[in-house]
């Protein structure tokens, strides 16, 4: 395991042409769920701002599969950067298909031909689960490219992506066949196969965002080294308090809702939590439910889907933000945002949560109900507690979790993998060749 470290391979550096990279991700905005395809849009606008050639490869089909519906606006134009959506005629079928057989199918050819028409330095792969395995096999015929993947989820390890056995669970023994059916997804039989290790050796180095995820994928069996790389956020563009959102002190939830997120573990004690609020900022299909929980409480509001440009206000002026999540979460982005603005975090002590918020120094942890609880009160009523985790939170994001800090650690990983490959970078030496001509 590598921790990568800040270095001047970024786009600044005089002796490096500006790069061509293409990320391949299913979900890309606004054909979209989670947050692992925010940071890849995040990342690939950046990029592009900073003058590199950005192309970007997701499936319109796999996000109608899963529940997306209609045809969306794009987003703004960007210059460098080219989004390529993919839809086949065959709808659903063809993510399906890719979930049954470990194989790309109908994107295969749509896939190769973006690969072919620009001499690529890096692939970048994200998500990719329902592209298949076999995508990573799927190579330029010419130039010196490197193919890095970043494992957002643990679905190298993994068919439901979040180790969440039969849908109720922390997965501590794995029962893949049966967890499946209990999601009601088909079993991917292929998994049994070499399939998997053969795909992966096509990839020259594996990216993940927490330290945890690493620990736990060397523990259910996948053998590769991966890099630690966590992720970021834009930096806020305003630090100067905005005006309050809501009259009486609160603590924010910010996400989807889904069961494995947690919310209806919070929920019963805000029931019985007179002194503050809980905002609940987002949607999923799992609202129903947790709107039935909450009953008649006055102090638990349903904000729905809040656009992210109106939630730094909703952080800003929160006691804390709660993130109760129930499963081995990777890395979940609400924490780095909650940080960008300045604002503790309460988490439940599970996955990278621990990791990540570090009980006493940026937030709390809890594992049990009463704990939850103590530290919900503990920040209301101690101010002085709440502004110093605030400050170590803040300047922990702008040391660690920065737009700057994290493409200079990336661009340190691109070449030492790039070295580690040719014996050289070869990027730098074109731009080198160049400067000589």
């Amino acid at each position: 395991m590598h921790t990568a470290t800040q270095s001047d391979t970024c786009s600044g550096d005089s002796l490096q042409r500006p790069l061509r990279f293409c990320h391949l991700s299913i979900f890309y905005p606004p054909y979209s769920f989670g947050g692992d395809a925010v940071y890849v849009q995040r990342l690939c606008e950046s990029l592009a701002r900073r003058g590199h050639d950005v192309h970007v490869i997701h499936c319109v089909d796999s996000y109608h599969a899963l529940g997306g519906s209609g045809s969306l606006p794009p987003p703004d134009p960007i210059p460098n950067l080219t989004v390529h959506s993919l839809r086949s005629g065959w709808g659903a079928l063809s993510p399906l298909l890719s979930q049954q057989t470990g194989a790309a199918w109908f994107k295969s050819k749509a896939i190769r031909e973006v690969l072919d028409s620009v001499s690529f330095d890096v692939i970048h792969y994200h998500n990719t689960s329902l592209f298949g395995a076999k995508v990573l096999e799927i190579t330029p015929r010419t130039g010196r490219f490197v193919k890095v993947y970043s494992a957002h989820e643990h679905w190298l390890v993994c068919p439901m992506h979040v180790l969440w056995k039969n849908n109720r669970e922390l997965c501590e023994t794995p029962a893949c066949i049966r967890c499946s059916l209990h999601f009601q997804r088909p079993p991917q039989w292929w998994r049994a196969t070499g399939l998997l290790p053969r795909a992966t050796a096509a990839v020259d180095a594996f990216l993940s965002p927490s330290r945890f995820s690493i620990r736990l994928h060397q523990e259910r069996g996948f053998t590769r080294e991966m890099e630690h790389l966590p992720l970021f956020v834009p930096t806020p563009e305003s630090k100067q308090p905005r005006r309050k959102p809501h009259p009486r002190p609160y603590f924010l939830f910010v996400g989807r809702l889904e069961q494995i997120k947690g919310l209806q573990e919070v929920i019963p004690v805000f029931r019985k939590y007179p002194d503050a609020d809980l905002l609940v900022a987002g949607k999923g299909n799992f609202e129903a439910e947790l709107r039935r929980l909450a009953g008649e409480a006055k102090n638990i509001i349903f904000l729905g889907h809040i656009p992210p440009d109106q939630l730094g206000a909703l952080y800003q002026n929160a006691i804390a933000v709660v993130v109760p999540s129930l499963c081995y979460e990777v890395f979940p982005l609400v924490v780095v945002e909650a940080s960008a603005h300045g604002v503790p975090v309460v988490a439940h002590a599970v996955g990278a949560l621990s990791e990540m918020v570090e009980h006493g120094v940026r937030g709390l942890t809890y594992t049990s109900t009463a704990g939850l609880l103590d530290a919900l009160e503990e920040l209301r009523t101690k101010p002085e507690l709440r502004n110093e985790l605030a400050h170590n939170a803040y300047r922990h994001y702008a040391t660690m979790w920065s737009e700057d800090t994290h493409l200079a650690a990336y661009f340190d990983i691109l070449t030492r993998t790039a070295t580690r490959k040719y014996g050289f970078v070869p990027w730098r030496q074109q731009a080198l060749l160049a400067a000589a001509q």
